[in-house]
């Protein structure tokens, strides 16, 4: 049985898509499903909250191979190998990247260079998918967390998934990203007709700062209606703001693992997972 792939993505940054992704990866590693997590970001934060900062740059140090490998296909000269060589795809994957013991989550890394491939992107958009499918019955999930620009970046993750998870952060402007993703969605499906590609729902995710009002109130009004014009779902869970996340991050740890958390935070974020994976199918 295939992986199913879900890319998480909003045209506005600052909406806290790698802190879901990095949590819901956690989540379906505790389950024991065979995850997958794509850094499709330049900025590599996924890949350093999955790895930790220090073994991100060592990886990066030893110039291992990462996600801008699978759009460029071929390894650079280096000073052992003085040549460009073939470059294999499974050796982009980060083995046992979770937290747990006898983990089930693998990581497919970014670094700062996969914003060359922008520069030159013909022809490239593709690469990911192909990547991804040969390597789609080792897993049942794979998590992509996506850059928050329109470009090569964002038609590799439609290639690549079947589903799109849109977090937003309600406060002034939510929307701005919103009408983008939901033009860019739909050239995407005229153009590829025979590709699924659905939004599996809208996460209200107060990932910076959280404070109920009448601005809080009015944004998640906007967004709700919008979605609701585009048929899209719109998960009840929203996922509160909590510094915790932040320390989760630093810590490469489950929420419900990283220290000093409070015991609503972890049972919050668990609501949404089971809200989540009952919208993929799971």
């Amino acid at each position: 049985m295939s992986a199913t792939v879900v890319s998480l993505i909003n045209m506005k940054g600052g909406v806290g898509k790698t802190t879901l992704a990095a949590q819901l990866a956690h989540a379906a590693d505790g389950r024991n499903l065979r995850t997958l997590a794509v850094d499709l970001d330049p900025q590599s934060n996924l890949s350093q909250a999955l790895m930790g900062a220090k073994a991100y740059v060592k990886h990066l140090n030893q110039k291992k191979p990462t996600i801008a490998n699978i759009f460029e296909k071929y390894l650079p000269p280096t000073i052992s190998t003085p040549s460009p060589t073939p470059f294999k795809v499974h050796d982009a994957i980060v083995k046992a990247a979770g937290y747990w013991n006898n983990t089930t989550l693998d990581l497919i890394p970014s670094r700062l260079e996969l914003s060359n491939t922008l520069k030159n992107p013909t022809g490239k958009e593709r690469n990911l998918a192909k990547a991804l499918a040969k390597m789609s019955t080792d897993y049942d999930l794979i998590l992509i967390d996506c850059a928050p620009t329109e470009s090569i970046l964002t038609d590799a993750a439609y290639f690549s998934s079947r589903y799109a998870l849109v977090p937003v952060k309600p406060e002034f402007l939510a929307t701005i990203g919103l009408p983008l993703l939901a033009s860019s969605i739909r050239d995407f499906k005229a153009e590829n007709a025979d590709h699924s590609l659905d939004i599996c729902g809208v996460v209200f995710n107060h990932s910076s700062s959280y404070s109920d009002g009448p601005e809080t109130a009015a944004s998640i009004n906007e967004v709700t209606a919008l979605s609701q014009k585009h048929k899209w779902h719109v998960f009840e869970t929203h996922v509160r703001y909590s510094r915790s996340y932040a320390k989760a991050a630093r810590e490469a740890t489950p929420i419900q693992s990283t220290s000093y958390v409070r015991g609503n935070v972890p049972k919050q974020f668990a609501a949404f997972v089971e809200e989540f994976f009952t919208s993929i199918g799971f």
